[in-house]
């Protein structure tokens, strides 16, 4: 008699097991009754790196918060803050259709230009960099503002102008302009990192929309040189650049903070130290909760909480490029190239951070999307990531409505 109740409790289980790993992963296209019109997979990996983010940000932020404000859990507090404000506007950037993004993207492009021209005038400065616009207990950063905006500026160009920038110098040009005007202002506050992402996304949306090889070449050949000047002609971009290069050289002065780095990394080993249990962010390693969180990371949870974040961070990229090629393939342009650009941005992003942090790349001031503490940047970043989830929002339901007619 215990079989068959063994057996009915092990189907119940089990359907329920299948049920709800059907909601988390999504339907198989074959069930006709159930149309999933968002993409799981992609909400529930950003939802993972937002969660790590908050508790990475807890972890290692706990000594400078003691110190700053006597409360170690004064950045913890912020960073929840601004995860629910985050929430909060993803619910209203969810409602807005692709098309409003599309007639409205020139008019964001305008307003992140008066916002960087509004800081150099007015912004606070941190570390010697003018890059915030204080407003109350707020502080925003508009840098992370124009990188948005020029992708939705770009994605709206290459709609209307395509075959231009396919056979024209003149159409490939024009866009590179306009990104060259947002560099010059970035590069006044000074911020080379932001520079270097939008340039990289400029030229991959440009790629993708089909220009010629040679174009390519040439503007690539012109930023590498731009860069190096740019390095030579600032001291400290070039100390960052030679302390990348060999930072035990100068372990107590240029190399200080790569040094450190290094040794969160060595610390970890295979499996970590253990969450909480980190030294070097015990004021050893500067910047331990914003731009080298990856380190604190390394050090807390080990090798496989990085490979474990990578992952994520990757499959977060991915899931990007997937939806903009479904978009792309149903004609809805704009949304196809805003979500590439979105994943290329994403993934270039957390690249130039991780390689900082393990000592491939020289120290260039940008986030770990959706994990390090910053409030413009985790705004921005989850804004961006809801636009992939409408655009892949819009590309199912046409698929649905198309099937339907059909």
């Amino acid at each position: 008699m215990r079989i068959p109740g063994m057996a009915l409790a092990g189907s119940l289980t089990g359907g329920i097991a299948n049920r709800l790993k059907d909601w988390v992963m999504g339907s198989k296209e074959s069930d006709a009754n159930v149309i999933v019109l968002y993409d799981r997979t992609l909400l529930w990996l950003t939802l993972g790196l937002a969660v790590v983010g908050f508790i990475m940000v807890t972890s290692a932020s706990m000594p400078v918060g003691q110190r700053m404000s006597n409360d170690p859990f004064f950045f913890a507090k912020r960073d929840a803050f601004y995860l629910g404000l985050a929430f909060a506007l993803s619910m209203i950037t969810l409602r807005i259709p692709m098309e409003i993004w599309q007639r409205y993207s020139n008019v964001m492009l305008m307003a992140s230009i008066v916002m960087l021209l509004i800081v150099l005038v007015v912004g606070s400065s941190v570390n010697g960099a003018s890059r915030w616009i204080a407003l109350g207990p707020l502080r925003i950063q508009p840098a992370e503002l124009s990188k948005l905006s020029l992708f939705c500026y770009l994605a709206s160009y290459l709609v209307r102008k395509v075959e231009e920038v396919r056979n024209n110098f003149w159409g490939f040009c024009k866009p590179m302009g306009v990104m060259v005007v947002l560099a010059v202002l970035l590069l006044a506050q000074p911020d080379l990192g932001t520079v270097v992402v939008l340039f990289v996304t400029t030229l991959a949306m440009l790629f993708l929309a089909g220009a010629k090889l040679w174009q390519f070449l040439a503007i690539i050949g012109s930023g590498i040189f731009a860069v190096v000047l740019l390095i030579i002609a600032e001291p400290y971009r070039m100390r960052r650049v030679t302390s990348f290069w060999n930072p035990w050289a100068d372990p107590f002065g240029s190399g200080y903070q790569l040094t450190q780095s290094l040794m969160a990394f060595g610390r970890g080993e295979l499996w970590g130290q253990g969450l909480g249990n980190s030294v070097q962010k015990l004021e050893y390693l500067p910047e331990a909760h914003t731009d080298f969180i990856f380190s604190i990371i390394g050090e807390e949870l080990g090798y496989v909480g990085v490979v474990l974040v990578l992952l994520m961070v990757f499959f977060i990229s991915f899931r990007a490029m997937s939806i903009g090629r479904r978009a792309l393939e149903l004609d809805q342009r704009f949304s196809g190239f805003l979500a590439c650009s979105i994943g290329v941005w994403f993934s270039f992003q957390a690249l130039v951070n991780v390689g900082a942090a393990a000592g491939m790349l020289p120290t260039k001031g940008l986030t770990l999307p959706l994990i390090s503490y910053g409030g413009s940047s985790l705004l921005i970043m989850s804004t961006a990531i809801v636009l992939l989830l409408r655009i892949d929002f819009e590309t199912r339901l046409a698929k649905a409505q198309a099937f339907s007619r059909g």
